[in-house]
């Protein structure tokens, strides 16, 4: 049986109270493909690690 890696999941939620963004800002990041996450059944869960690289990531500049 494979082993199956040691990933968290946060909910859009806690992606959304990480980041200090809106929910929805989460979903359009999530549908824009700027975030990756899994879907189960009606909901999202984004890997920690890609929100810790969202993080990360240089803030384009906006005007």
């Amino acid at each position: 049986m494979p082993e199956v890696p040691d990933v968290r999941f946060l909910t859009v939620a806690e992606v959304a109270e990480l980041m200090r963004v809106s929910k929805m800002t989460v979903y359009r990041l999530v549908h824009a493909g700027d975030l990756p996450a899994v879907r189960f059944g009606r909901s999202y869960r984004v890997p920690e690690s890609a929100v810790a690289d969202a993080l990360q990531r240089p803030i384009a500049d906006v005007g």
